[in-house]
């Protein structure tokens, strides 16, 4: 049964276009499902997360990484009795909107925009993506998904003012998000901090005696492994790790939240969205040992020397393929030239870049003459 602070989907604000009733799936269920069903998702297949394929083919990609994030979303939204097909929905769309090449592409698709007094942000991009760019439908454009999933996608990481955000005054920006989209942020985090430290070492560019003195929750439950699996090779030691860390963060993040409810006495949706702060959070011990992974991960593998050309090359290729399109429009598709009629030429090039696979901006910088 659903909690009284959970997201109940009979009373949702509804779709911006009004679809009948299905006959037995109900609005958050079918937004799921078309999410699942969308061209976008289909693309995060082939986006990197953190390695490219030149390292293995098994490594997280776009998709992987979000299916690990939707499954411990779940989890945690089921103990929580927060409403699930909700959270499966925003868990499975919430990184729709990142372009090729992982954060080193959306850096720098931002800075470009940003010489072109715009800017670049995957949250905002991914609700244009569902109002906008898919095209399954015959009675609209996008997805038509209910305004709840909307919300959620764009408010899951971070609060947007409406002073700087007019165009998205919809989306009670005055109000915390519901429960449901609050859980994502901190799922991903769960998510990527482990998963990045497994790729890591499965690419020989972490090693475990670094990730002992780096990362304390993890040399501990490294440590439980080895005293009670001492015969088993170590990789299933580091796996057994990996996955009591998953485990700890989860847990912590279901108890504190739980706490923090009952201190703050939340009994309703309402509530939820009245409050001074965001609910669903670590305690301060789950907090620092999140924290320490995650800068970690950042000053021994993100920023580290291996992946450095292929940060430089992502940055080459963005660059060279966004000026092209500004001096050649001609050049772009002919949906991209109508678009531009009527929204500045850079947002548009952006809008097309950041829908690209890694193989097919690839693709295109050679179509265009400029690898060399």
């Amino acid at each position: 049964m659903l909690a009284d602070y959970a997201v109940r989907v009979e009373q949702s604000r509804g779709r911006r276009y009004p679809e009948p009733p299905h006959p037995y799936r109900d609005d958050f269920e079918r937004d799921r499902d078309r999410v699942l069903h969308a061209r976008a998702f289909r693309r995060l297949a082939d986006k990197t997360q953190v390695f490219t394929r030149r390292y293995s083919d098994h490594f997280r990609n776009r998709l992987t990484h979000t299916l690990e994030v939707a499954q411990i979303a779940r989890t945690i939204a089921g103990q929580l009795r927060l409403n699930v097909d909700l959270v499966e929905a925003l868990a499975l769309a919430h990184d729709m909107g990142h372009p090729p090449f992982g954060h080193a592409g959306e850096k720098t698709l931002d800075a470009i925009m940003r010489t072109h007094g715009l800017y670049f942000d995957h949250n905002l991009h991914a609700l244009r993506i569902v109002e906008d760019f898919e095209l399954r439908y015959a009675g609209f454009r996008g997805l038509n998904l209910s305004f709840e999933v909307r919300e959620g996608i764009i408010k899951h990481s971070r609060d947007y003012s409406a002073t700087d955000h007019p165009e998205l005054a919809e989306y009670l920006l005055e109000s915390k998000p519901p429960l449901e989209a609050q859980l994502i942020d901190l799922a991903d985090e769960i998510a990527y901090n482990t998963a990045d430290l497994d790729d890591g070492f499965e690419a020989r560019l972490l090693k475990i005696e670094q990730m002992r003195s780096g990362v304390p929750i993890f040399a501990r439950f490294l440590q439980e492994a080895e005293r009670e699996y001492p015969n088993s090779i170590k990789k299933l030691q580091f796996n057994e790790a990996l996955k009591r860390m998953v485990n700890y963060l989860a847990d912590d993040l279901i108890r504190h939240t739980q706490q923090r409810l009952l201190a703050a006495k939340v009994h309703s949706l309402e509530d939820v969205r009245r409050s001074a702060a965001r609910l669903v959070s670590f305690s301060t011990e789950a907090d620092n040992h999140r924290r320490q992974a995650k800068e970690f991960l950042y000053t021994n593998l993100y920023f580290s020397d291996a992946l450095q050309p292929e940060k430089e090359d992502a940055e080459k290729v963005i660059s060279e393929l966004f000026s092209y399109w500004i001096c050649h429009p001609d050049s772009l598709p002919a949906s991209y030239q109508e678009k531009a009629r009527e929204e500045p030429l850079a947002q548009i090039v952006c809008d097309y870049i950041a829908g690209m696979t890694d193989n097919f901006i690839y693709e295109q910088h050679r179509k265009h003459g400029l690898s060399r």
